[in-house]
């Protein structure tokens, strides 16, 4: 038995012999990949580092080229560099006549003669100093600009965001080298990877090297050994387990994954287990979903109930105020004076209105968004439109609303609050037209801006009449109900309001 155990078992651990060498060399594949993104990570936040530096240089040498006598933006430089880092380099601006126009307060590190401070590659590492000087000259070459960075600096600016332990940064340029950074823990006999990059536009170097620790006999073994041994064991325990216990339960588990409510679990129907807790859990799941499919039936036959009772309740609300508008219909056709006939228009106006927003809000009642303010608008302005008076029948409205919706508290104000105004625009310039918008607010969750605007609804005599008789105090109620203030533009004739919206 134990030859045939061997002889069984005998290709799976060659298999995962073969998965741990594969994890090996795809561990040094990684880690040579994590060294080239450290590598290229902080040599392009040395380069970023440095180039801001350097703008900020740029613009201040131009500054004193061309205003000698504004020295207060060398605090303003210092208070950049500052917060840039604080640990910034040290800078120095000379002219050409050797004057130091700005520093920081402190000695020169490197003490560079007159032709090397206005001569030489823009980003430089001293030989006598350990330094890097970037160099900077205005458009004239009439003052320079000199900034060290020290070791620490360049290895807090160029320290990558990766994890990288026992790693070391060098510098070169040329035959120059410069460590800003060293290996913290070198361990003997490991070996070493390194790789570099360059800083654009500069022609130096920055290198990378990660010292690694050595690997030995036993950490070969610790990776295969003990995994062929737990595989075996799991093998053998898995076979027994998995007939007597996990089979069953990913059954169960699958019945009751694909189980929806309404339905009758039966999960151990066609198999047998010696587990009696199975068998227990399984008749559990089976009552809990007879109770289910009960609720749920008598859920549904409740809601069906509420929904009729809902669309009667709607359906002798709109047969209402048919009703109503039909009474006005006959009294405006039996009336013969043009006074009568336009008050009875205008109440008509109102009714249908109050309608309008009824209906949006039994077709938007379904899915529970509340009434939509652009097919609200649309069919109130097309109901006004068929109302309007004979002078007034060529009297357009245009539009411009985003997808939004109100409830029907505020939907009812909104329908009156048009109709207001569209019935004054309408009266003092039949010929004219109107834009309706509703836009939503950025800078305000969950409001939106409505606004009207006519020609008709510009400061005029007339208006002015109209609005002290009725319409302003009908217009400051219904600015009430919408609690927002309505502004009146009256040389572009426009009305604004802020509405509340639903989300």
């Amino acid at each position: 038995m134990f030859l045939i155990l061997t002889l069984a078992l005998l290709p799976l651990g060659l298999l995962a012999l073969i998965a741990s060498l594969q994890a090996i060399r795809t561990a040094d594949l990684e880690k040579e990949a994590l060294l080239r993104v450290a590598v290229t990570q902080s040599a392009r936040k040395l380069t970023a580092d440095l180039q801001s530096d350097r703008t900020a240089l740029q613009l201040t040498v131009d500054n004193l080229a061309s205003n000698g006598g504004d020295r207060s933006i060398c605090e303003r430089l210092s208070l950049f560099l500052a917060s840039n880092d604080a640990e910034g380099g040290q800078f120095y601006i000379y002219d050409r006549a050797g004057r130091r126009l700005c520093e920081t307060g402190m000695r020169e590190p490197a003490q560079l003669s007159l032709t090397n401070r206005f001569d030489g590659p823009p980003i430089e590492l001293l030989a006598n100093a350990p330094y890097l000087v970037s160099r900077v000259n205005s458009a004239d070459e009439r003052i320079t600009a000199l900034i060290y960075y020290s070791r620490e600096h360049l290895e807090n600016v160029a320290d990558p965001a990766t994890a990288l332990q026992n790693r070391k940064l060098t510098l070169r340029q040329g035959d120059r080298l410069f460590a800003i950074s060293h290996i913290r823990k070198d361990p003997p006999g490991g070996k070493s990877s390194s790789l570099s990059a360059r800083l654009d536009p500069y022609d130096i170097e920055l290198t990378m090297t990660v010292r690694e620790p050595p690997a030995t006999v036993a950490r070969l073994l610790s990776l295969f050994l003990p995994l062929v041994m737990w595989f075996a064991a799991a093998a053998i325990g898995w076979f027994v387990v998995n007939r007597v216990l996990i089979r069953p339960l990913v059954i169960l588990r699958r019945a009751v994954a694909a189980y929806h409510p309404g339905e009758v679990l039966e999960p151990l129907q066609r198999m047998r287990t010696p587990a009696q807790e199975i068998v227990d859990l399984g008749e559990t799941f089976r009552e809990i979903s007879e109770d289910v499919a009960t609720h749920e039936a008598e859920m549904a036959e409740g809601l069906e109930t509420q929904r009729k009772l809902t669309r009667e309740v709607h359906h002798r609300v709109k047969n209402n105020l048919q009703i109503i508008a039909s009474l006005i219909n006959l009294h405006a056709r039996s009336a013969h004076e043009p006074e009568a006939v336009e008050a009875y228009a205008s109440i008509q106006r109102r009714v249908d209105a109050l309608s309008v927003v009824h209906r949006n809000h039994f077709a938007e009642l379904e899915e529970n968004r509340g009434v939509g303010i652009r097919p609200l608008i649309s069919e109130l302005s097309a109901s006004l439109r068929g109302t309007a008076p004979a002078a007034a029948r060529r009297f357009a409205i245009q539009i411009d609303s985003d997808n939004l919706h109100i409830s029907q508290d505020v939907a009812v104000p909104i329908a009156f609050l048009l109709t207001e105004l569209v019935e004054l625009a309408m009266m003092l310039d039949p010929q004219g037209s109107m834009h309706i918008a509703a836009h939503m607010l950025q800078d305000q969750k969950g409001r939106a801006l409505l606004s009207v605007t006519s020609s008709g609804l510009r400061t005029s005599e007339a208006m002015t009449a109209h609005l002290s008789e009725r319409y302003g105090r009908v217009l400051t109620g219904l600015s009430r109900q919408l609690r927002s203030a309505l502004d009146h533009d009256g040389n572009d004739g426009r009305y604004t309001i802020a509405i509340t919206i639903i989300p």
